[in-house]
């Protein structure tokens, strides 16, 4: 959680752990008594990793070796079960700095989707901050739940979860002109601008988080149609990784690219009339059927089968669970008295 225990130290039952094998690969365990990691390379039991640091060396049966490290937040986020598709860390980092969400800050999010924005957004408002995520499905709430209490280790309490509509839910969950930041990721954000506007403060912050070049069109020129706003600003991050091996330095031959476009803006003071923004002439008029006409489908639900929710309500409600155990766990070796982790640790070999 945003108060919880850094995660650093020796390696305690409960613990999540990122082993990377021969050839790369990577295998995600959660610490347990008695566990074992089998693969056609051998067996790894969870018992050698007890009472050593992040960073460390095993062999396993076969006399391969695992580097083990706690995972970080974007590994957690690429790897968790998802009932919706995610914000990928590249835009959650960018969602972040641009709109400059500080520690205490009185954020509002809408959709939660499956949590990986929130993990991020949690972190940014510190223990003395308040989040408050808007999600019209319980399912996908769900998912969010576990996997925010799976990374966490419990529930933060400086977070809220509201089922329901944003336009419907947002005025009576905040009073008027309190919230610091506004973040959107829906499909349709325009239909939601005005209840934003006041619940933000003025020099508040509005972001959205949109796919097509249709959305961003169209949530750019209700923004400025309402004149509640400073002129919205847009952009994409796209992410190229390098191969760096001696003097064999080039691109790699794949890459992130568009994943959504971020646009953002500020909310003026109440009754004050922006200053006007000389820009050529452009195509400024639209309707809902021409949305349609561009992008079929743009503005519909994303689809998910009942089938494959409840799997990943299941994987995720399980991690989550032993998520609490671990959290218990810690307590208990942390309290005065209480044997720590690493006393407990088998004896091994170097």
């Amino acid at each position: 959680m945003t108060g919880a225990a850094r995660p650093s130290g020796p390696f305690r039952y409960g613990d999540r752990v990122q082993l990377t094998g021969p050839k790369g690969r990577m295998h995600t365990i959660t610490l347990r008594e008695g566990g074992e990691l089998h693969t056609h390379h051998g067996v790894l039991k969870h018992e050698q990793l007890v009472g050593h640091p992040d960073g460390s060396v095993f062999e396993n049966s076969s006399g391969h070796e695992y580097l083990a490290l706690r995972p970080l937040l974007r590994d957690f986020v690429m790897s968790m079960p998802r009932g919706a598709a995610i914000v990928y860390p590249k835009d959650a980092a960018a969602i972040v700095a641009q709109a400059d969400i500080f520690p205490g800050a009185v954020v509002v999010e809408a959709g939660v989707g499956s949590g990986a924005l929130s993990l991020s957004l949690l972190r940014a408002v510190g223990s003395e901050g308040r989040l408050i995520s808007f999600e019209r499905r319980a399912e996908f709430a769900e998912v969010a739940q576990a996997n925010v209490e799976t990374f966490f280790g419990e529930t933060p309490d400086t977070w809220q979860v509201v089922i329901g509509d944003l336009a419907e839910a947002l005025p009576a969950a905040v009073e008027p002109g309190s919230v610091d930041r506004v973040v959107l990721d829906m499909l349709a954000p325009w239909e939601v601008m005005d209840a934003v506007a006041d619940a933000l403060t003025p020099g508040g912050v509005v972001i959205c988080y949109v796919a097509t070049a249709t959305q961003l069109s169209r949530v750019a020129e209700y923004i400025r149609g309402t004149g509640a706003f400073t002129d919205p600003e847009a952009n994409e991050t796209l992410v190229r990784g390098w191969h760096v091996e001696g003097l064999a330095v080039r691109p790699d031959h794949r890459m992130v690219a568009h994943t959504a476009f971020l646009i953002s803006a500020r909310r003026l003071a109440p009754g004050v009339v922006p200053p006007e923004v000389k820009r050529r002439a452009s195509k400024k008029s639209f309707s809902d059927e021409d949305v349609e006409i561009w992008t079929p489908g743009a503005v519909g639900d994303r689809e998910i089968t009942d089938k494959n929710l409840r799997k990943r309500i299941r994987e995720a409600q399980k991690a989550a669970q032993g998520a609490r155990l671990a959290s218990g766990r810690a307590a208990e070796e942390d309290a005065p008295g209480g044997a720590t982790a690493a006393s407990e640790a088998p004896e091994r070999d170097a």
